[in-house]
């Protein structure tokens, strides 16, 4: 059995012990190490206590750090670096490990090659059967088929110490697994999907969850600086909507321009640009989803902010990055 560590970033939310009893629950050789780092802006000891009490005899094997309120790629960092294990696994504080995840642990860690840096475990997102999923539901599945999703992703210890560990200029949970992942391919290592098993359950979030995730357009940016057009391809990530975007807010910013200075025909034109622009991107939001009053209305609502939004975020990550070479490892 190949020693491995468990690392987790938390702000310490509700579905923390949820994750930590399926951990403490799962059959098959524990890990060697549990490192929880409790990402909060001021950690308290006292929220913990129940989170911990659910691990049972795993608790002997648990340190918990501070990491400093700086995002969950510094969080991870923070416990990487205190790893000893060969092997250190990355889990989100809001999954559940199969009922058999340590035992498919120690097969998919067994089985990794020589010149394999990285095993995948496969996540499944629970989406309701008696309608269809919100908008917040599907982005949530869309990680069921992403790759190298830290919500379950194995990785040699030493290979990502070699490589200075995650970029900590990702402040958000969004493409720092990506960066990560390619910057260990570049690096001649080879990263694979293994066999166990872990559920992401969709957490439940505000009605305006979309718009405030536009700040990864930010991360976009950062990713195009770092590894060329072609990342998305790399990853078969979604190519996005950011040029849509880009187009409806100046067809929507240049109707009201035109028309505070009297050119009304041209002011109609750029109108209708947007009114089109935005009516596609609604539909597109609405369409696959419940159409509920409630899910209608958010996403018309948020349909007429996220392009601006985005927009700001993307053209602002592409100023503040466009000097940003390769991470150093530790500095931020």
């Amino acid at each position: 059995m190949t020693p491995y560590a468990v690392v987790i970033p938390t702000l310490v939310r509700d579905t923390l012990a949820d994750c930590l009893a399926a951990l403490a629950a799962a059959i098959g050789p524990a890990p060697a190490e549990i490192v929880l780092v409790d990402d909060r802006a001021v950690a308290l000891p006292g929220p913990l206590e129940h989170p911990l009490s659910v691990l049972g005899n795993l608790r002997d094997r648990t340190t918990v750090v501070s990491g400093g309120a700086h995002g969950p790629a510094a969080a991870r960092n923070s416990g990487l670096w205190r790893v000893t294990s060969p092997w250190v696994v990355f889990l989100h504080d809001d999954v559940q490990v199969g009922p058999h995840w340590c035992e498919q642990m120690a097969a998919d860690l067994d089985e990794a090659s020589p010149g394999t840096a990285g095993v995948q475990g496969v996540i499944t997102v629970p989406l309701p059967a008696e309608r269809r999923p919100t908008q917040w539901e599907r982005s949530t599945a869309e990680l069921a088929r992403a790759r190298w999703t830290t919500a379950d992703m194995a990785y040699r210890t030493d290979v990502l110490k070699q490589v200075g560990g995650f970029d900590e200029r990702f402040r958000r949970a969004h493409r720092e697994d990506t960066d990560l992942a390619l910057r260990v391919l570049d690096d001649g290592w080879r990263v694979r999907r293994g066999r166990r098993s872990t559920r992401h359950p969709v957490r439940t979030t505000g009605r305006w969850v979309s718009v405030r995730a536009q700040r990864g357009n930010a991360d976009d940016a950062l990713m195009l600086r770092l590894h060329g057009p072609g990342w998305r391809a790399r990853a078969a990530a979604p190519r996005g909507r950011v040029r849509r975007h880009l187009a409806i807010t100046t067809a929507g910013g240049a109707a009201c321009v035109l028309a505070a200075t009297g050119r009304g025909a041209a002011a109609a034109v750029a109108a209708v640009g947007w009114a089109v622009g935005t009516g596609e991107f609604a539909w597109d939001r609405v369409a696959a989803g419940p159409r509920t009053r409630y899910e209608v209305i958010t996403e018309l609502a948020a349909s007429v902010v996220i392009p601006p939004v985005a927009s700001w975020y993307w053209l602002g990550g592409v100023w503040r990055y466009r000097g940003a070479g390769p991470w150093c490892g530790g500095c931020r």
